[in-house]
């Protein structure tokens, strides 16, 4: 598909290694080692991602965010379980280190704020909470790795979500999402799924209307794919429309544009290249790229 192919030219161009290496494994036959060798340049010693691997926040210590884009980098290269198995554990281990008494962790850890930073990336605009942790289990879960730091926020998400519902803001739902559709516990996490499709109508930051140009989480972020259990939630033609957009902001230079204030204009490249693998996985994923 030309789109795809022009998608790849400017992840050549401006893209960082770990997402040309990313692309190159998805979309290209590559070895999904080469994700996991690029991934290793954000490590730190103590088993946590930092370097802006996210790239909202420049600094160089290890962050929450930074661990929980490194997960996800990994799923999507399907790394084996051996590759990268011990990098995980790791990555939990850090995550225990930071996290309160009861497995919560803040998307950023303090002192972030004495590195370039995007406005709304501060060090307490985040407490700990359902976001991330419960993306961070639920990831977890995805990529078969145990760890008592997973099972403590796993069972701390839960007992919250049961307790107080599902948050009604996007961000939120989506790491709740995360978790209720992998966690091991089938009755539990299927007890929740109404909750979730209550919190929706009201959550804050996702973005209904297809059109609407400020920055939002869209559906599509929410079901990735038609074989997961989320699409069911969203009316057809509203996801159709979607869908729709999601191909007609794919940019001149093959690229998907960012909808927020970025650090530079190094970092708003640098996100660009997440945003566009992110649309050729949905995008094939629903048929529209082959």
């Amino acid at each position: 598909d030309p789109r795809t192919d022009a998608a790849r030219d400017f992840l050549l161009r401006d893209g960082r290694l770990v997402e040309q290496r990313r692309v190159a494994a998805g979309f290209g036959g590559a070895p999904a080692e080469g994700v996991l060798d690029a991934l290793l340049g954000y490590r730190n010693a103590d088993g946590g991602f930092g370097h802006g691997l996210e790239p909202d926040k420049r600094s160089p210590h290890s962050q929450p965010l930074d661990v929980q884009f490194a997960f996800e980098a990994m799923l999507h290269a399907q790394l084996p379980e051996d590759d990268m198995g011990a990098v995980v554990l790791a990555a939990c281990d850090f995550l225990a280190s930071v996290a309160e008494p009861d497995g919560n962790v803040p998307l950023v850890m303090p002192g972030i704020n004495a590195f370039p930073h995007a406005p709304h990336v501060t060090e307490d605009a985040f407490p700990p909470g359902l976001n991330p942790t419960a993306m961070l289990a639920g990831l977890l879960h995805q990529l078969g790795v145990e760890h008592p730091w997973r099972d403590l926020a796993t069972a701390t998400s839960f007992g919250a979500l049961e307790r107080d519902g599902v948050p009604a803001e996007a961000h939120t739902v989506h790491a709740v999402m995360c978790l209720v559709e992998h966690a091991y516990d089938r009755a539990r996490a299927d007890a929740l799924v109404p909750l979730i499709a209550e919190a929706l109508p009201q959550a804050a930051f996702l973005r209904w209307r297809a059109d609407d140009p400020e920055y939002g989480v869209a559906p599509t972020e929410l079901a990735p794919s038609p074989d997961g259990p989320w699409r069911a939630l969203f009316d057809d033609e509203l996801f159709e429309a979607h869908l729709d957009r999601l191909e007609r902001d794919q940019q001149p230079d093959g690229g998907w544009p960012i909808s927020w204030p970025a650090v530079s204009d190094t970092t708003r490249s640098e996100y660009r290249s997440i945003r566009t693998l992110d649309a050729l996985h949905v995008l094939t994923a629903y048929g529209r790229l082959v």
